[in-house]
């Protein structure tokens, strides 16, 4: 009971003299909170003279229990004149775990674990709370797939959208996890749930989702990635605006962050917004390992993209204009791998980078253990071949290697793919002018991410506009002590997720 107050507090960051307003003080207050959410159900039952009341998240109870063991053994009674009191369901009802009591802590902490709580019209200090719990059921055959990480829970979500709801419930225990049910598809009518901390996620934020939610005419949504187009600020843009992802614990850091997240029934993906381009090169493992660590592997991934972007093009204009760049120890044995090759350094890129696209969606496309095979196997005949055939230069070929392995660095598949995308224009356009065309590449490509916005919120922030103090969880993870506060740029209604602790050193003359 305890450790649940000291969590909601600690998510909506205030102390309890700060949250007397939005905290509930009793029962009704607290139940009228709880009806925000769409999987918050409430049957009310007659039996004899007197009206009983069931509530219920049905994202966290066994609905198929509830119906056998206790809507039905109550139907059958409905007529009934001896239920008297509250504590006649003890008799009634074929569950051992019945527990009565009018403490809202104790209702509150039960509730959100998968308990239903029963209530008379006349009994207003006195409730009963039935073990209905279906939260071991959650955890089955739902490990990540395309986002693995070494350390930290495997856990990621399904097709079906009400076991991922339980499943963010079991995990964020609180009442003010508000979740907002809407169908979209003029045919398909499939049930789309957008989820908020309530008191924390700007209000704004979750209006013009919904709203754009709502405005959607299609005839069938297959997965959340459609919604993700369909909402977006921008639809002319290969960089994603939304964070996708199938992992529990990112997609629960991000509502505690203050963003809102959309689920699809059907899809195992969640969308996660308003993101920033920074959003993407996270991973939680930054996290779960210390902060120098965390730090140290973010900043290899942003090198990986920016290696994974240029690379190719730079060898294109150093080879074709600038000569001269080159040091004199490293010009001859450039030339000597050159010296066969027919083609200009243009259609030699553009050779093996194709190569490199065909192998990747080939391996993605073919079932596992055979796509791991194709990738390596191929990657070397074809790279042994080609340099052997005098089509390519033995340097090439490491540059496009080491290019395609910094894009996979990339925790998230979409911007991975956008990297990917961008590489051609940019040796495109240092083909054409050399060093100059590839700085007006990266001149076009920082206008466009200046005119991005996710929900309305610039894409380049903190960067653009400039939020110092926001900088500190974007190219480094800060210590926990030093990350207590939300993003400024999110706006949220609440800026404080948790006041660190004074860490005590102890001697050993404390100990004794």
């Amino acid at each position: 009971m305890v450790k649940n107050t000291f969590t909601y507090n600690a998510i909506r960051g205030n102390d309890m003299a700060d949250n007397q307003k939005t905290e509930p003080r009793d029962i009704a207050q607290f139940l009228k909170q709880l009806k925000q959410s769409s999987d918050f159900k409430t049957i009310q039952l007659s039996i004899g003279d007197k009206q009983l009341s069931i509530s219920y998240f049905k994202t966290l109870i066994d609905e198929k229990l509830l119906q056998s063991h206790v809507i039905l053994p109550l139907q059958e009674r409905a007529l009934d004149l001896d239920f008297r009191q509250l504590e006649d369901l003890k008799t009634w009802i074929p569950i051992e775990d019945i527990e009565m009591t009018g403490q809202v802590e104790s209702i509150q902490a039960k509730l959100l674990k998968g308990c239903a709580i029963a209530a008379l019209d006349k009994e207003v200090c006195k409730y009963a709370l039935i073990q209905l719990a279906s939260i071991e059921g959650l955890r089955k055959n739902n490990d990540t797939e395309n986002e693995f990480s070494v350390v930290g829970p495997k856990v990621g979500f399904v097709e079906s959208i009400d076991t991922n709801i339980g499943l963010l419930r079991a995990q964020i225990n609180i009442p003010t996890l508000v979740v907002k049910e809407i169908l979209v598809g003029r045919t398909s009518k499939t049930r789309v749930a957008i989820i908020y901390i309530d008191g924390v996620t700007n209000k704004q934020n979750v209006q013009t989702v919904q709203q754009r939610m709502e405005q959607i005419d299609y005839d069938v949504i297959f997965d959340t990635s459609q919604l993700d187009q369909f909402i977006s600020d921008n639809s002319l843009t290969p960089f994603p605006l939304f964070l996708s992802t199938e992992r529990r614990d990112r997609v629960v850091y991000a509502l505690i962050t203050g963003q809102v997240a959309v689920v699809s029934d059907g899809s195992p993906y969640f969308i996660t917004g308003p993101s920033t381009l920074f959003d993407f090169f996270l991973s939680p493992e930054d996290y779960y390992l210390p902060w120098i660590l965390g730090s140290f592997f973010r900043m290899i991934r942003i090198f990986g993209v920016i290696f994974s972007l240029f690379a190719t093009s730079m060898y294109i204009a150093i080879t074709t204009f600038h000569y001269e760049v080159i040091p004199r120890d490293l010009l001859e044995p450039l030339i000597f791998s050159r010296r066969n090759v027919p083609f200009p350094p243009l259609l030699e890129v553009l050779f093996l980078e194709i190569t490199i696209e065909f192998l990747r969606e080939a391996g993605a496309r073919l079932p596992t253990k055979i796509g791991q095979t194709l990738g390596i196997v191929g990657g070397i005949v074809i790279g042994q071949a080609t340099v052997l055939a005098g089509l390519t230069s033995n340097i090439l070929v490491i540059i496009v290697a080491f290019s395609a392995l910094a894009s996979f660095a990339t925790p998230i598949y979409k911007m991975s793919n956008a990297i990917r995308f961008l590489r051609f224009p940019m040796i495109f356009a240092s083909s054409i002018w050399g060093a100059l065309g590839l700085f007006i590449g990266i001149g076009f490509l920082l206008v466009h991410l200046t005119r991005l916005t996710s929900l309305g919120m610039p894409y380049l922030v903190p960067i653009h506009p400039l939020r110092v103090r926001d900088l500190k969880d974007s190219f480094i993870r800060p210590s926990y002590q030093f990350s207590n506060k939300r993003p400024s740029y999110l706006r949220p209604e609440s800026s404080v997720k948790y006041k660190p602790g004074k860490v005590k050193r102890k001697n050993d003359l404390d100990r004794e």
